[in-house]
């Protein structure tokens, strides 16, 4: 029996670790990984049959959804993103995800988009919640302090120097006249101590420079330091999520306001202890009582409302994998 694992393709300038990160959530529950497969491509895959838990955001490849017939799918924690959701939710697309339903999704609004259609879907949460694999003792924990990627949203000269139509369209919009809108915002609950000593991550690294091999190595690396972490700051809901798994203090900096973005968060949110921050004025409020700014002695504890969602999710696919072991010794 074959098992698969999801990979993925880069942008031409960079690509994103947090998808490494949900495949790592998936490897969990395989006995093995015979094949990657892109998850842009997986209608031209023509092997053997092969098992593939379909967890992430799908997809770039609007054009080409489905999945070959020959990959046979587990789907939890999958998101079907608003821009992307009237391709693949063609008439073909809809028998295909009908074919393998009830479909578990990664948010609210992924469950209700598929309802709508009459595929019958749930909400499951993020698998990347069951990475508690990755923790270590509390006496492990040191004092790093990680900010990572927060407000990522906001407008930088890499986003809108991107390629000469996204540089255009930021002069047109006035997001080339915010430059320096992130750094302000994030001074404004986050103290000057804090922001000299923290250790910064981005989880956007440059494209072209690793194997597929070395982004699962870069991902592994990142969750062994979270786990290590006395606090993360992130806007990443993919280093957020496996904070939560990991026990690590997690604060979320939201700071989205389009709904591009706020769609693949609806049911997940309120998981966090939170900072809401109003784009265009930077005013934050934040629901776990926070005063002053946050600075190295803040503390905060977890909120433990996703240990609700993680459990099941290890069931769901600890049962998909046990069932077609077992079909294997039948067949």
């Amino acid at each position: 029996m074959l098992y698969g694992l999801l990979t993925y393709e880069e942008n031409k300038k960079f690509f994103n670790v947090g998808d490494n990160i949900q495949s790592l959530a998936a490897k969990q529950f395989l006995p093995k990984v015979d094949t990657l497969l892109n998850r842009e491509k997986l209608g031209e895959y023509d092997g053997d049959k092969i098992q593939l838990i379909m967890n992430g955001w799908f997809t770039h490849n609007i054009h080409h959804w489905v999945p070959s017939d020959n990959i046979d799918p587990l789907f939890v924690s999958f998101h079907i993103n608003n821009t992307a959701a009237p391709y693949m939710l063609s008439e073909k697309g809809i028998a295909y995800l009908k074919k393998h339903e009830p479909i578990g999704c990664r948010d609210q609004f992924s469950a209700d988009t598929l309802k709508a259609k009459g595929i019958d879907a749930y909400f499951t949460g993020c698998l990347t919640l069951t990475l508690d694999s990755y923790k270590v003792d509390d006496s492990e924990r040191g004092e790093d302090i990680y900010i990572v990627d927060p407000l990522y949203s906001y407008p930088t000269w890499e986003k809108v120097t991107y390629h000469t139509k996204r540089f255009l369209r930021s002069i047109q919009s006035g997001a080339i006249f915010e430059l320096g809108k992130m750094k302000k915002h994030i001074g404004n609950f986050i103290d000057d101590d804090l922001l000299k000593s923290a250790i910064y991550v981005n989880q956007e690294p440059p494209a072209g420079k690793y194997t597929d091999e070395q982004k699962f190595e870069m991902a592994e690396d990142l969750l062994r330091k979270y786990a290590k972490a006395k606090l993360v700051i992130t806007s990443r809901i993919h280093c957020a999520l496996p904070c939560l798994a990991l026990g690590t203090p997690v604060i979320f900096v939201n700071g989205f306001d389009s709904f591009v973005d706020s769609c693949r968060f609806d049911g997940i949110l309120e998981l966090f202890n939170r900072i809401d921050i109003d784009s265009k004025t930077g005013k934050w409020t934040s629901n776990f009582g926070l005063e002053g700014k946050v600075n190295k002695d803040t503390k905060v504890k977890n909120l433990g409302k996703h240990h609700a969602l993680a459990e099941p999710l290890k069931a769901k696919c600890r049962a998909f994998i046990a069932q077609k072991i077992s079909e294997n010794q039948h067949a």
